[in-house]
């Protein structure tokens, strides 16, 4: 069955009285229950509707009744009636004259002279009748390129003003304050207020074709260009796109959200809303029609039908019915804007699930999920559809939709990559409305969904995503699917989301033990680590701790070190279990030492006695790394117990540290020997000086490097050694003391780089001295020339002057002027600033 937007019915047929009548219906005119006939034989004929109801409990206009009949003439066709309820007016233009008659007795009314030479009129709702004063009515001159405002009162009516215009009106409509009419070629937009007038667009239609008619809310409807139905406002804008209607159309009218055009023997319906053709009706010999409150009458020359719209919510369930989902939903929005409806919301959602199901089915998925977004669709109803997902077996579908699941089942085994395409549609969907209200509802199946949609992808990444963070996931549902695809990581990931941490590690130390294959990770030990450092669960922690540094003592320790600061372990807990992991040990005493600032002894002597036990174990290449660390703690470290640490290295090799150690003792001679005659390291002997030297002044480097020079000069075979020090250190030695130390036997010609050097240096501190000593006489110089001007300077004390400071009287000889040119009390020179 075709879709309805209007339903026909036959309401009057005007009988003929004789085989030679002639007269025939010319215009009409409607108001509440009353119809006004106007014949081409001058008859005025009232009639009056009953409604009534249908057997499909609709309304309808079945019976009528005739009323009173008035006739005005012998000839002349009646061409225009116009009701006016608020006097009981019913106004008609017969033979170019307005003529008052009385809407129900059709008697004249005596007060209202006939307007002659008019061949146009309208009737205006305005400002004046809603205070049920008078009304407005424009007349258009049939003698005059003109028109005339009139006020119509009760037994009165007046020209208030004239509009000029450069042609005839051929049609004209009005809407509060602004007349749209039509000339024989164009189209224009009158203000009655002010008469100005403005050109719309032209037509090349006849007569016949022109169309001006007013939808309300300041809007028109014209017979355009090419036949178009143009939608005009006030302003002379068009806010909707035109209709592309037949080329003989007679009349057009609108009954919101439809405009109706008639031709002479059909009737087409408009939606304004998409601009497309809804319906047809075949009315032989149609003439005109009239839009009135509840639909449009349409009539030939002798019946008169009823179109009346089929109540909105009917309209929407036969496009439903249809499955024209998109219209069903802008007639939805259009009629809410005009007649709310109380199911609007509800029914809303439920159609654009509708739609949505449509292009789901058509793999239109952007837009379906974009609908089923908008109609907040339970998710649910879309996991339902597809075979094997996780659903709970409670859940009762609220769509009365055909079993489509089927169709999905079958196109698994039919066709595998369309049902592909349908995967990642679930995906996108699940994925949008997994935070929404609708998704929170549901988030358990949503979850499992997801994470078996997942699986079934091998999407390794998002499923991944989803585990590793808060997520609802049935284990009861999971478990088994992640163990039958060997996802066994992802399934610890779950285990720990759910907060098994337990089982979480467990799963794990099977895949780095190669108990379970399961490549999707390639690090798994290094994430078990990752999250024993951060888990709270301190028992769990303590469970793999043994494996973990078992593994890997460097790697493993980080579950200690990288704690977050609220989950520490107790230090001596943690120091006694590592006691048989002597490189982790190391790792964590420097993390206590370092990174907490750690100001107990026993961690630094631990630390360094750890040290020196691994350097005696390591090779080569280590032992350079671990003795550097242990050096630089040595140095460093202000709370070891030197004493301890040295007993434990004095029967060692390590020279370079019983040397640090001698020299925090302050034993620097000698640590100086140790360097020099056993470890046999001229640079680390020297190296010893400026790193005691320190945070010292430049006298105590002088005394540990003459203290080096004398062992030097100690020994013949360092002779050289001793050359070079003073030639690389010159500045630092004093001339005098050297050459105090320096065996009689040097020739000259042996130190005589350094004398050279020396003595330049001393000559440039006396120079720079003596300079230093210049500079300060001249500034002593400048400020006595400045005392001198300013004591030969004459100024004048007066008898009665002030003191600067204390503002008393000069009573005393004795006074001081300061360089501003002050006086002021010796008294209160301290106050001044000179």
């Amino acid at each position: 069955m075709a879709f309805s937007a209007f339903r026909q019915a036959h309401i009057y047929e005007k009988r003929a009285v004789s085989k030679e009548d002639k007269s025939c219906i010319q215009c009409l005119e409607c108001y509440d229950q009353n119809v006004y006939i106007g014949t081409k034989d001058a008859t005025v004929q009232h009639l009056i509707l009953t409604s009534s109801t249908n057997g499909d409990k609709s309304p309808g206009l079945t019976k009528i009744r005739e009323g009173r009949a008035r006739k005005l003439g012998s000839s002349n066709s009646v061409n225009q009636l116009r009701a006016v309820p608020l006097f009981n007016h019913l106004l008609v233009l017969w033979d170019r004259s307005v003529t008052a008659l009385n809407m129900f007795s059709l008697e004249p009314v005596p007060a209202l002279k006939k307007i002659q030479h008019v061949s146009l009129f309208e009737v205006c709702d305005s400002l004046l009748a809603s205070q049920g004063t008078c009304v407005q009515m424009v007349t258009s001159s049939s003698r005059r390129k003109v028109l005339r405002i009139h006020v119509v009162g009760v037994d009165r009516w007046e020209v208030v003003k004239e509009v000029s215009l450069l042609q005839d009106p051929v049609a004209l409509a009005v809407d509060g304050a602004t007349l749209c009419l039509a000339t024989s070629d164009r189209y224009l937009l009158c203000d009655i207020q002010t008469g100005s007038c403005e050109e719309l667009f032209p037509h090349n239609h006849s007569r016949q074709n022109v169309i001006v008619t007013s939808l309300g809310e300041g809007e028109f409807l014209l017979n355009g260009p090419e036949f178009l139905g143009m939608f005009v406002m006030k302003t002379g804008i068009c806010q909707r796109p035109p209709l592309q209607w037949p080329q003989e159309v007679l009349a057009a009218g609108a009954c919101f959200p439809y405009v109706l055009s008639l031709q002479p023997e059909l009737l087409s319906v408009y939606s304004m809303l998409d601009q497309q053709r809804k319906q047809t009706v075949s009315l032989t010999g149609a003439r005109g029609l009239l839009s009135i409150s509840d639909g449009v009458l349409v009539f030939t020359e002798r019946d008169i039908f009823s179109l009346s719209p089929v109540p909105f919510e009917e309209q929407i369930q036969a496009l439903v019915r249809h499955q024209r989902f998109e219209e069903a939903l802008l007639l939805l929005e259009g009629a809410q804007s005009r007649h709310p409806l109380d199911s609007y919301k509800e029914l809303q959602k439920a159609i654009t699930c509708l739609a949505g199901f449509a292009h789901f089915y058509q793999e239109g998925f952007s837009q379906a999920k974009d609908l089923f977004i908008k109609g907040e669709l339970d998710p649910r109803e879309i996991i339902r559809l597809y075979p094997d997902m996780c659903l709970s077996e409670d859940f009762q579908s609220h769509l009365d939709q055909i079993n489509k699941g089927r169709d999905l089942q079958v196109l698994k085994k039919e066709d595998r990559n369309k049902f592909h395409h349908y995967l990642a549609f679930l995906g996108d969907f699940l994925r949008a409305v997994r935070g929404t209200e609708r998704g929170l509802k549901c988030s358990k199946e949503v979850d499992s969904t997801l994470l078996r949609l997942y699986v079934e992808m091998n999407d390794g990444e998002k499923l991944q995503q989803l585990v590793a963070f808060p997520n609802k996931c049935s284990l009861d549902l999971c478990v088994p699917v992640l163990e039958q695809h060997h996802r066994f990581f992802a399934l610890g990931s779950l285990y720990e989301s759910h907060g098994l941490h337990t089982d979480a590690v467990k799963t794990w130390v099977k895949i780095t033990d190669g108990l379970c294959k399961d490549s999707s990770c390639s690090d798994v030990y290094g994430h078990i680590v990752a999250t024993l450092s951060q888990l709270r669960d301190k028992d769990t922690v303590w469970a793999f701790a043994d494996w973990t540094l078992q593994r890997n003592q460097e790697t493993g320790v980080q579950i200690f070190i990288k704690r977050p600061p609220d989950g520490q372990f107790e230090t001596q807990d943690v120091l006694t279990f590592l006691e048989t992991f002597p490189l982790a040990l190391i790792f964590y005493l420097e993390y206590l030492i370092h990174d907490l600032n750690s100001e107990e002894e026993s961690h630094h002597n631990r630390l360094a006695l750890a040290y020196v036990t691994q350097m005696l174990q390591e090779e080569d290449e280590r032992v350079r790394v671990t003795r550097g660390k242990l050096q630089q703690l040595l140095w460093e470290s202000k709370f070891y117990n030197i004493s301890t640490v040295y007993d434990r290295v004095k029967s060692t090799t390590l020279h370079p540290e019983k040397a640090i150690l001698l020299g925090r003792s302050g034993e620097h001679y000698q640590a100086l020997q140790m360097l020099v005659h056993e470890e046999k390291d001229l640079q680390a002997a020297e190296a010893y000086c400026c790193r005691a030297a320190q945070d010292q002044d430049s006298q105590f480097r002088e005394v540990l490097l003459l203290t080096l020079l004398q062992i030097y000069l100690s020994s013949k075979d360092l002779t050289g050694a001793a050359v070079d020090l003073l030639n690389s250190q010159p500045q630092v030695f004093a001339l005098e003391k050297v050459l105090q130390l320096l065996p009689e036997s040097w020739s000259v010609q042996l130190v005589s780089q350094f004398l050279v050097v020396s003595l330049r240096e001393t000559f440039h501190q006396r120079q720079m001295v003596r300079l230093q000593q210049a500079l300060a006489r001249a500034e002593l110089l400048r400020h006595k020339v400045t005392w001198m001007q300013a004591s030969k300077t004459k100024f004048r004390v007066d008898k009665e002057q002030k003191c600067r400071v204390c503002q008393r009287e000069l009573t005393e000889p004795h006074f001081v002027r300061n360089l501003r040119g002050e006086v002021v009390h010796i008294s209160c020179m301290g106050y001044s600033a000179l």
